[in-house]
């Protein structure tokens, strides 16, 4: 391995200093932010001159062994280190990890077996948001209601498939590359081959055909994502009968599709699809479709989506057989009603996609080598993503982030993740509120959401004994909507009227996907409606949505002192919105002392 560096300067800092004996103490530098999972250097803006830090070791290392037949002392800790991490998959989660790590001083290495940048960048949601581009911009060329609204004249609309795949397959080599070139830049060593844990704080790599290293690190992080789930039953060739893989090369687009499944990927590619010409069929095993999303936005979403568009759907329904099409035969698909198990229908298409969700990618970790048994191939964690062994305990020094443990399959969860295990690996204790992350659907209209859906909400309301308000507001009242002739669109608050506590926000309409940070970072920072509803908003933007929407919250006067809350929880409000970079032990300090108090 070749050093990458010849002199020193220094990298960037995070944005807290730590020192073991005290609490976090804020410093003067500034966070590196992250977009959507991806660090803003894997869009190339990083400007960095590489060069070795004194935290940072840069000198080539001797470090790689060959691993003998019997991989003699694998159970055996070393009593000496490599890297103080390893991550195993680059894949979004991985790099955020990797560069946050890095941040930390620590010396890192992120194995990869197959590409940098794992599903997302290479198979999912980067090429999938290329082909949406194309779809929004054929659908508004084609609305003559819409052009005509404007005041604009355009000849009928056409594309290029060959032109449009490549932009998608363009989009993913670029960031790739970015991000292969950030963590370099940045002094991670990337090593190539399949990752395994061979023992405690060990892990060999290699590629087929030649001999695995082995290297050892402090702590190690399983990263290695998933891949699309294909029922039984289910035979897929590639090109008549397939996944979001095979979909996102675009090497065709058939009349007729079926999509099974009517999740996030399903109702993406439905938009695409459509939008280039193909009829569509949803082919859903519950009752309704998009089942995971709030219900009234799932409503609304399908009178837009779904009903004016060449979709037609089946419900309550599996595909227990689809074979692909050959020797001028169509794709057959054998359905069955899903609660009686009674034969249905079949349907003749040209072509179906397979978007049945995913499926963890851990097989090959070597789990067996740390008594980690997998749970229907998720990799069982605590709130931590600390690692559980088959006897419930915790194995030490391994972690788990991303669709690997199940927690959250989002590209940025798992970033969230990295960064969350990097901050406990340095000192700090962190545990991450899942709650607080947001999710979105990039069709037209977008769809986002975080936190709770009603009926979750309302259920924990029962359990819990509090009251649940709704909160509601139009697009239609949005002067930027209006402007762009897209005032189809709704936003939904749930949050509980006795304090103010943000439980939900759920978005359909235009630029929803950006319009969930607003809601996901209060959360976050536990900001309450009667705080958030002081905020200023740019006049005309569309996140004014988001402000008539907490303006029109009732929040109990009782739980309002001049937009701060009530006084006497206003310790305990301190201690949860620094919850994320204050030590555990000072937050049980800071409510002590305020029961103490009595304030």
């Amino acid at each position: 391995m070749h050093s990458i560096c010849s002199q020193a300067t220094t990298l960037p800092r995070s944005n807290f200093a730590f020192d073991s004996r005290s609490p976090a103490v804020p410093i003067s530098k500034p966070v590196n932010l992250r977009f959507c999972g991806l660090r803003k250097e894997a869009f190339g803006f990083s400007g960095l001159t590489h060069s070795c830090s004194s935290r940072v070791r840069c000198s080539s290392r001797g470090h790689s062994k060959k691993i003998s037949a019997s991989a003699e002392n694998n159970g055996t800790p070393p009593k000496s280190f490599d890297y103080d991490l390893i991550i195993i998959g680059a894949g979004v989660g991985g790099h955020g990890a990797a560069l946050h790590a890095v941040e930390k001083g620590l010396r890192t290495a992120i194995i990869e077996g197959d590409v940098v940048g794992g599903t997302c960048v290479n198979r999912g949601c980067v090429p999938s948001k290329a082909l949406l581009a194309v779809s929004g911009k054929m659908r508004e060329l084609q609305s003559e209601h819409h052009m005509k609204a404007l005041g604009l004249q355009v000849s009928a609309a056409g594309y290029d498939r060959q032109g449009v795949a490549d932009h998608a397959n363009n989009l993913a080599s670029k960031i790739r590359s970015n991000l292969t070139n950030s963590m370099k830049a940045l002094g991670v060593d990337i090593l190539t081959g399949v990752g395994t844990i061979v023992g405690p704080q060990k892990v060999k790599y290699g590629k087929v055909g030649f001999p695995d290293n082995i290297v050892t690190a402090k702590d190690i992080i399983i990263a290695t994502g998933s891949v699309p789930f294909v029922p039984k039953g289910i035979e897929v060739d590639g090109k008549t009968v397939i996944t979001s893989d095979h979909a996102l090369k675009l090497e065709s687009v058939p009349d007729w599709i079926a999509i099974v499944g009517s999740g996030y990927i399903g109702l993406e590619f439905s938009d695409v699809y459509t939008a280039l010409g193909s009829e569509v069929t949803f082919i859903e095993a519950l009752d309704q479709l998009m089942p995971g999303f709030d219900p009234e936005i799932g409503k609304l979403a399908q009178r837009v989506l779904i009903n004016p568009r060449k979709i037609d759907y089946h419900t309550g329904v599996f595909a227990t057989k689809i074979t692909p099409a050959k020797d001028g035969k169509p794709v057959t698909i054998e359905l069955i009603d899903a609660k009686t198990k009674e034969p249905k229908d079949t349907l003749e298409v040209d072509a179906a996609l397979i978007a049945t969700g995913r499926a963890p990618f851990t097989n090959g970790l070597g789990l067996e080598n740390i008594n980690v048994v997998t749970q229907r191939g998720f990799v069982p964690v605590d709130e931590r993503m600390r690692v559980i062994d088959a006897n419930g305990n915790l194995v030490p020094h391994v972690y788990c982030i991303g669709d690997a443990n199940g927690k959250m399959m989002l590209a940025h969860a798992a970033s969230a993740q990295g960064i969350s295990v990097v901050e406990q690996v340095t000192g700090r204790d962190h545990v991450l509120n899942h709650l607080s992350i947001p999710a979105a659907c990039f069709t037209h209209p977008e769809i986002s959401m975080v936190g709770l859906t009603e009926p979750q909400a309302r259920e924990k309301a029962e359990k819990e004994g509090f009251e649940v308000s709704v909160a509601k507001t139009s697009f239609k009242a949005n002067t930027k909507a209006l402007a762009e002739n897209e005032g189809e669109g709704l936003a939904k608050l749930i949050y509980r009227p006795d304090n103010g506590e943000i439980l939900g926000v759920h978005i359909f309409g235009l630029h929803a996907a950006d319009l969930i940070h607003e809601a996901s970072n209060a959360i976050a920072l536990g900001t309450r409606i009667q705080e958030i509803k002081f905020a200023v908003h740019a006049h005309p933007t569309l996140s004014e949505v988001l402000d008539e929407l907490f303006k029109s919250a009732k929040v109990k006067s009782a739980a309002s002192s001049h937009g701060l809350g009530p006084s006497r929880n206003i310790l305990e409000e301190l201690s949860y919105k620094l919850m994320i970079v204050v030590p555990e032990a000072f937050h049980n300090l800071v409510s002590s002392f305020s029961k103490a108090m009595q304030i």
